[in-house]
């Protein structure tokens, strides 16, 4: 069954998964909504609701997603995100995190650079295997807009753009 798709189109239809889970299910949200009455009526509607919630969330993972054929694998255990590359690799915490940028020079393609408390940085290929994990961290930094993200990462400008910096507390 596995060779019945070509794998670029088994690759997109991996990569819009959540969309499509969320597109059956409205489509069953809707026949119920519809066709049915007094409970399963509500049930359909609700459906649809959160169908349009996980839809909206499955665009934004499937624009963050890559090929996931890039140099390294991504882990995330317990707030702890480790990266081990072919050439270069590091662990950092999460709570650690103080500026998250993105340079699009590195080669072969652009790497999130990531910097931590000490000033330590941790560059990650964004189609490292793995890499999709990153969504969940960045989404988890407070303060930033994973649409800004995305607009980043799609347009991938010529410079080194810092996407997100903590924000530092000063004590006067």
């Amino acid at each position: 069954m596995a060779e019945f798709l070509r794998p670029q189109a088994r690759a997109t239809l991996w990569r819009w998964r959540e969309v499509l889970f969320a597109g059956a299910l409205a489509a069953l949200g809707l026949w119920w909504a519809l066709g049915s009455f007094g409970l399963v009526k509500w049930i359909g509607i609700v459906l649809v609701l959160l169908a349009a919630a996980i839809a909206a969330a499955g665009v934004q993972r499937a624009r963050f997603r890559q090929d996931g054929q890039g140099p390294g694998i991504v882990m995330l255990d317990e707030r702890r995100l480790v990266y081990m590359g072919p050439l270069t690799g590091g662990a950092m915490d999460v709570a650690d995190l103080t500026r998250l940028e993105l340079e699009p020079a590195a080669m072969p393609r652009p790497h999130w650079v990531l910097t931590g408390v000490g000033g330590q940085a941790l560059a990650i290929p964004v189609n490292a295997e793995g890499a999709e994990t990153l969504f969940d961290v960045f989404a988890a930094l407070p303060g930033i807009r994973s649409g800004s993200v995305l607009d980043v990462l799609e347009r991938t400008p010529g410079a080194r753009v810092t996407v997100w910096e903590k924000e530092r507390t000063l004590l006067h």
